[in-house]
């Protein structure tokens, strides 16, 4: 939990800069719509980035064991990171100042394709039979504290600052604050030793060498369990996406809505789904992984029409609300048991390959796009909210059908419900 508190705070700190001053900073276009676009574009390219760290760390880590991969992920997000809050703006190096900045989002998104699987394999593969939807829900948990802390560190730096300053240097601080939470995230992770299930797997190995990428694609089961993965998270990323990144560029520029109050009720949310996340977890050792996230998605589309009405309100009471709601509650649903269902999806020997690919190929369209297409959705429907509410719902039922098309007998990890 502290690890991937560490990473998301760092991955999600970027959305958060690039729905919010990325674009006057680095992408000066003189049109407040186009800055904003190209500045999600390069929240884009670190989604590109993912399926190659996937790919690359799911074999180490498959290969080498967990350990030291999360080790080498934490360590490139960290100084990926740092470097960004020393980056020169557009007007002080012209065109150098957004290649560093696409530069080190890359870097930023290798390192997030590695980090996500290895965390959720380190809690689930030493969980105990009937309580790996708990155990697996805590890695999830530091989605939730990153992102408090990304977003109530802006909204602090806001209060505290006038615009001139805070774009300055004070959105600069978040990105420096990132060395001080890596060495603590270190200490945690060289102390922690390698899994049970990757030592058995280990020491029954034959010795063939195995390219855990193509082993998976080899294997019927896992074939279909891929195309399937890919599916039903296409749901969580653009929930996820939608709530917590589209909605502040939203809410502050379509809407005119003052910056901090947006920015606390993200915050609020994030706190409130970071709190949620074991609970639903202990409710996945009940019901089942596959049952649990596919109620999670079920929940999303419903909420789509109802949170937007309550946007187009512009009343901050109530965009608070919808915010805390949607991204508090109905997307800790889905998001607690997704770790502990992709787990299952894949036996040990090309498990962190198969998870890590799911999640961070899916990425691309899921999370990275989300921001520009359903900005493009608002623009093309002149402010209104018809295209962008068929699109979220027709995904999340696209999602909700592959996750019940998924068999629990062919899940690995048994003993619990599934």
């Amino acid at each position: 939990m502290i690890g991937t508190t560490v990473e998301w705070y760092d991955f999600f700190l970027y959305s958060t800069a690039s729905s919010l001053v990325f674009g006057p900073l680095f992408f000066p276009a003189g049109n407040d719509v186009v800055g904003t676009m190209l500045s999600f574009a390069t929240f884009f390219v670190g989604f590109i980035a993912r399926p190659v760290g996937a790919v690359l760390f799911g074999h180490i880590g498959d290969r080498l064991g967990r350990k030291r991969t999360l080790v080498a992920t934490m360590l490139i997000m960290g100084v990926a990171t740092a470097l960004v809050g020393l980056l020169p703006t557009y007007a002080q190096a012209g065109v150098v100042a957004p290649i560093l900045l696409v530069v080190l989002r890359v870097l930023q998104g290798l390192a997030i394709g590695g980090e996500w699987a290895g965390a959720v394999l380190l809690a689930v593969e030493y969980a105990p039979v009937g309580r790996r939807g708990w155990y697996g829900s805590w890695p999830q948990v530091g989605l939730g504290i990153g992102l408090a802390l990304g977003t109530g560190l802006f909204a602090l730096l806001g209060r505290l600052m006038d615009e001139e300053q805070f774009l300055s240097y004070g959105w600069r601080a978040a990105f420096l604050l990132s060395i001080v939470l890596v060495v603590v995230g270190l200490l945690v992770r060289l102390r922690v030793e390698e899994t049970p299930e990757f030592e058995r797997m280990r020491a029954g190995a034959t010795s063939r060498d195995v390219v855990p990428f193509v082993e998976l694609f080899r294997d019927r089961a896992s074939r279909r369990h891929v195309v399937l993965g890919l599916l039903a998270r296409w749901g969580d990323g653009v929930a996820f996406n939608t709530w917590a990144v589209f909605a502040l560029t939203y809410c502050t520029t379509t809407l005119g809505l003052d910056r901090t109050p947006v920015l606390i009720a993200v915050t609020a949310g994030a706190a409130l789904m970071a709190a949620l996340i074991p609970v639903m977890g202990r409710v996945a050792d009940r019901y089942g992984a596959r049952t649990g996230y596919l109620a999670g998605m079920v929940l999303f589309g419903l909420s789509v029409y109802p949170a937007f009405l309550g946007f187009q309100t512009k009343e901050p009471i109530v965009v608070g609300t919808v915010l805390v709601l949607t991204l508090g509650v109905a997307y800790a649903v889905s998001y607690a048991p997704e770790g502990t269902l992709f787990a299952q999806l894949f036996p040990t020997r090309t498990r962190y390959t198969g998870m890590s690919f799911v999640y961070q190929f899916s990425g691309i369209y899921a999370s990275g796009l989300t921001p520009m297409l359903v900005t493009a959705l608002v623009a093309a429907g002149g402010g209104g909210i018809g295209w962008v509410c068929a699109y979220l719902v027709a995904v999340a039922v696209v999602s909700a059908g592959a996750t019940a098309a998924i068999r629990r007998r062919d899940l690995h990890l048994t003993g619990e419900p599934g």
